[in-house]
C-alpha cells in the first residue's frame, strides 16, 4: 500500500509540474489575463475535468505559479545574502536573524547591493515570472494571504542587512519628518523590527525604489536611453543603501 502510495504522490507531483510548466509558457505568449484551464489541459492532452482536480480553478493556478515566482526571487535574495553572509551562520532571515563567529569590519552596503543585484538578475532571467508579481495586476484575481510570505522573502532580505549593520552601531538613521513619523512607528510597531522609525520609513522606500528600478528595465522603458545599465543599477542601489543610513566600510 505504501508503494501504491509513494507511486501516486510521484505521479501528481510530475503532473502538478507539467501543468504549471504549461501554464508559464502561456503566461509568456499571452500574459496573465488570458491564462485558461481548458487551454493548458488541451495542450497538455488532457480533459478539463482530470486537470480539476490539480487546480479547481484558474485562480488556483495563478496562485500556485504566484507562490512559486515570489520563493524563486526569495531565494536568490537569500542565496546572496547567505553568500556574503560575515563568516558566521545566519539561522533566519527576518529580525530573528543572529551571527556568530565574525570578526573584522562587515561590508553591509556590499551585502546590500549584492542581493539586489541578485534580484535583478532572477527577473531579467524570467521576466515573465516577474511581470505576474510586480506587474499590472490580473484582472478578477486577488491574492491569497498564502501569498504573503513568500511575497515578503526579499524584503525580509534587505532588512535583515539593515539590522545586522544597526546593531553592530554602523547606521545612521535618516531624517524623519514628522508628518511621516506616525506611520513609521505604526509600521515598527507591527512588524517587530529592531530598528529605528526613521531607518524602517527609508527601508519602505528603499524596497520600493529597488523594484521601480527593476521594473524599469524589464519592461523596456530603459530601452535606447540607458546602455550602462549595470552601472546604473550598481550605483542607484549602493545610494539606497545610503538612503537607509548605512555607511561604506571602511
Amino acid at each position: 500500500m505504501t508503494t501504491i502510495r509513494g507511486a501516486r504522490e510521484r505521479a501528481r507531483t510530475e503532473v502538478t509540474a507539467a501543468i504549471k510548466d504549461e501554464a508559464r509558457r502561456q503566461l509568456a505568449a499571452e500574459g496573465a489575463a488570458r491564462l485558461s484551464l481548458r487551454a493548458v489541459a488541451r495542450e497538455l492532452g488532457m480533459v478539463s475535468s482530470a486537470l480539476y482536480r490539480y487546480f479547481p480553478s484558474r485562480d488556483d493556478l495563478l496562485t500556485a505559479l504566484i507562490v512559486d515566482a515570489y520563493d524563486a526571487v526569495g531565494s536568490a535574495a537569500e542565496g546572496a545574502l547567505a553568500a556574503g553572509d560575515p563568516g558566521g551562520a545566519a539561522t533566519s532571515v527576518g529580525s530573528a536573524t543572529e551571527r556568530v563567529g565574525h570578526a573584522g569590519p562587515v561590508d553591509h552596503v556590499g551585502r546590500w547591493t549584492a542581493v539586489c543585484a541578485a534580484v535583478r538578475a532572477w527577473a531579467l532571467a524570467h521576466p515573465h515570472e516577474y511581470a505576474l508579481i510586480y506587474g499590472s495586476p490580473v484582472p478578477g484575481y486577488s491574492a491569497p494571504q498564502l501569498t504573503v510570505a513568500p511575497a515578503s522573502r526579499v524584503a525580509l532580505a534587505l532588512i535583515s542587512i539593515a539590522e545586522d549593520a544597526h546593531r553592530a552601531g554602523e547606521i545612521t538613521p535618516p531624517a524623519l519628518s514628522d508628518e511621516l513619523r506616525p506611520e513609521a512607528e505604526r509600521l515598527t510597531a507591527q512588524f517587530g523590527f529592531g530598528l529605528p522609525p526613521e531607518v524602517v520609513a527609508a527601508l519602505v522606500a528603499s524596497w520600493a525604489q529597488l523594484f521601480g528600478l527593476i521594473s524599469f528595465e524589464v519592461f523596456g522603458q530603459f530601452n535606447k536611453l540607458v546602455e550602462a545599465r549595470d552601472e546604473l543599477f550598481a550605483q542607484a542601489t549602493r545610494r539606497l543603501a545610503h538612503d537607509v543610513g548605512m555607511r561604506d566600510a571602511g
